[in-house]
């Protein structure tokens, strides 16, 4: 179905510039979310990649007159899909301050568990359709979703025609010819090639974790982490060290520091400056120290 001229109140351009609404689930969608115009995907990273593609889903909500909207989950859908998830290159309540940051004005994360998994691309999709206003989505020509990926472009394209909704393809996003991919990102960062993955993520790699044990000097801590994260190789590294990123959260001046990175998979931070209040940090990598 082609794009449509934008015909619906200026408000809905309005609403998509302010604060994100976050949204546990599509059960959770009332009719003033909409008209959404949705890009459904994990966003594990919000890389380069996902940059250029939420700039597109802006432009294209706009020339439909829609509410630019992002379907993702609240773990990696590899949990259930291959038995393990992958190490997470964005704190889940980071990813959602980011995707707010870049225009994004109602964030559904979705729980993705069997059940899900099994579902038809067409019943999801009016499972959205009962709750508020569709636009439609926006995809690449690779992506998909729904049981076996069976809702593809072509496939929703066609279901768009039926129910009045568009489906918007863009172009992968390249970087030298070459696709930006998370997995490219890890490996990078299993590496210790953190200045390739500073590259593709488009800001250095970072990881978020919870104090463990403080430091009775008070000028360092452990960290640990609920979920397997992607660290660099074990040893020590100069990094920078600032609170949590959530949302509403307050933003705050970085510290320096020099973290090593263990073997069991925790962060030893010795701070220069005493490690910041709170109980998660935010650690990101500058460079092997």
């Amino acid at each position: 179905m082609a794009e449509r001229a934008s015909s619906l109140p200026t408000a809905v351009a309005r609403r998509a510039t302010g604060p994100s609404s976050v949204l546990h689930g599509v059960t959770a969608l009332l009719p003033g979310h909409g008209p959404l115009l949705v890009v459904v995907g994990v966003f594990d990273g919000l890389h380069r990649g996902h940059a250029y593609l939420l700039r597109e889903l802006r432009r294209a909500a706009g020339r439909l007159g829609a509410v630019p909207a992002v379907l993702t989950f609240d773990h990696h859908p590899d949990e259930i899909m291959a038995g393990a998830a992958p190490p997470l290159l964005c704190d889940p309540s980071e990813r959602l301050v980011r995707l707010s940051r870049a225009g994004v004005a109602v964030t559904i994360v979705q729980h993705f568990d069997e059940a899900l998994r099994r579902t038809p691309y067409d019943v999801f999709v009016a499972s959205i359709e009962s709750r508020t206003g569709l636009a439609g989505f926006l995809m690449t020509p690779d992506a998909a979703f729904g049981h076996e990926r069976r809702g593809t472009p072509q496939a929703l394209a066609a279901l768009g025609v039926r129910e009045g909704f568009t489906v918007v393809v863009v172009p992968p996003f390249e970087l030298r010819g070459r696709q930006v991919r998370s997995t490219e990102i890890r490996a990078a960062i299993a590496t210790g090639d953190l200045a390739t993955a500073r590259e593709l993520l488009g800001r250095r790699v970072a990881v978020t974790g919870e104090i463990a044990d403080r430091w009775t000097d008070g000028r360092g801590a452990t960290l640990a982490f609920e979920v397997p994260v992607a660290l660099p190789p074990p040893g020590p590294y100069a990094a920078t060290l600032e609170p949590a990123i959530a949302p509403g959260s307050a933003p705050a001046r970085p510290s320096r520091a020099v973290v090593r990175v263990a073997t069991d998979g925790t962060l030893q931070v010795d701070a220069r400056n005493g490690t910041p209040k709170g109980g998660r940090l935010r650690v990101s990598f500058v460079r092997p120290a």
